[in-house]
């Protein structure tokens, strides 16, 4: 076993990382002089409010065999953390062994690959985003929309015990931190904007971007009692809708349809902002987790209810009106995409249907085109297909009855 431990020594001398195996001493210089050491960063992040200055974590160490005991030592002036340590000089340990892969030819041609690789950078340039200001970070993005929620709905995901007391400093605390990580998030999206545009990366214009995304930061966290308002309709419009429904709780908390609303009315007010890229950002987020795809473009009215939800697709120029209800798999799509002269793309028009107040649309349905218009009340039968048409109020519209065969089977 391994024991990598990095101390300070109270004569003053430099630190010093101490890495034990067995009956073999190796101590090295903090940074290590003329040696080859590899650090590996160990995610002790969970464990970051155990309460004890020395904690251990085990992890499997590449290049050599066994497993590797690191603790981490926290000082109060300097809060650094060592963890896995590995050094050419140490034995190798025989517990627990790994067959290794020995070739050296085949890992000889490791260099020339990567040559290749970094080659089609050149060659490639649409796929890669080298040589320009760095674009929002996804991790970053993700748990601006984690917080979010958590304001959203207090007391259901992260933080327990949170009452009337106290929940106006945690959620001041939140809203704090929203405000520089929503800062930095949306300047280096605005600033994707104009690096689309051609203009060139500097500091004089990251501090124009940072002062325009400090203002629209505020007024999108202005708008977040607001956003709780519709979706408490959007809570009640689904309990209401759905009989397997015990409690708004069991919505809160289980219902991907909800997911999916929650954070596509967060995208949808960046969008209005004119925040580019964060918005699309957190609906593919919301997408990949719950299958359900919602443009932060479309605009949606309050009690608005997903049942079930896989294969929901909601376009860009989609406009819904109040109390719809979608099953899983319906699509509202476009049919065809106008061009002009040159057979480019015309962006900006209205492909997707409008969805009147009151509307049913069971599972499977497709609804496409920009000149559909649902009915306020009426009722979409399941697999059904609707194009460019003008649905009258209160109409219910379904498919034949599929005639069936039977035969006695071979």
């Amino acid at each position: 076993m391994l024991t990598a431990t990095r101390e300070r020594r109270r004569s003053g001398g430099r630190p010093f990382i101490e890495i034990r195996h067995a009956k073999h001493c190796l101590p090295l210089p903090d940074p290590p002089a003329g040696q080859q050491l590899r650090l590996y960063r160990a995610g002790l992040n969970d464990v970051a409010q155990a309460g004890s200055s020395r904690r251990t974590a085990t992890f499997p160490l590449s290049g050599s065999r066994g497993r590797v005991e690191a603790r981490r030592f926290e000082s109060a002036s300097r809060r650094t953390a060592w963890t896995d340590l590995l050094h050419p000089a140490l034995p190798q340990v025989s517990e627990s062994p790994i067959v290794m892969a020995t070739d050296l030819s085949l890992r000889a041609r490791i260099p020339q690959l990567t040559d290749r690789i970094v080659a089609s950078y050149h060659d490639i340039g649409s796929i890669n985003h080298l040589g320009h200001c760095p674009l929002p970070n996804s991790r970053k993005v993700i748990e601006i929309a984690e917080h979010l929620k958590e304001i959203l709905f207090p007391g259901y995901r992260q933080r327990e015990n949170l009452n009337f007391d106290n929940v106006v400093y945690y959620v001041g605390d939140l809203v704090d931190a929203l405000h520089d990580s929503l800062t930095e998030q949306i300047s280096r999206a605005l600033r994707y904007g104009a690096d689309v545009l051609g203009e060139p990366c500097d500091k004089d214009r990251m501090a124009d971007f940072e002062m325009v995304a400090q203002e629209k930061a505020i007024q999108f966290l202005e708008t977040l009692p607001d956003i709780r308002s519709t979706l408490a309709s959007d809570v009640e419009a689904a309990h209401d809708g759905d009989p397997a429904s015990k409690a708004y709780d069991e919505i809160i908390f289980c219902y991907p349809g909800l997911e999916a609303i929650t954070i596509y009315r967060l995208a949808h007010e960046l969008h209005l902002l004119g925040v580019p890229l964060i918005p699309r950002m957190l609906g593919e987020w919301a997408h990949g987790r719950t299958g359900i795809d919602i443009h932060p473009g479309a605009t949606i009215g309050p009690s608005f209810f997903i049942d079930h939800g896989t294969g929901v697709v909601v376009g860009e120029t989609c406009h819904i009106a109040a109390n719809v209800k979608l099953y899983q798999g319906v699509t509202l799509g476009a049919v065809s995409f106008p061009r002009d002269a040159d057979g480019n793309i015309i962006r900006g028009e209205k492909r997707h249907p409008t969805i009147e107040e009151g509307v049913v649309i069971y599972s499977n349905a497709t609804v496409l085109g920009g000149e559909t218009v649902i009915g306020a009340n009426s009722v979409i039968g399941a697999s059904v297909s609707i194009m460019n048409k003008q649905i009258a109020p209160n109409t219910m519209v379904t498919v034949d009855k599929p005639s069936l065969r039977f035969r006695e089977a071979s």
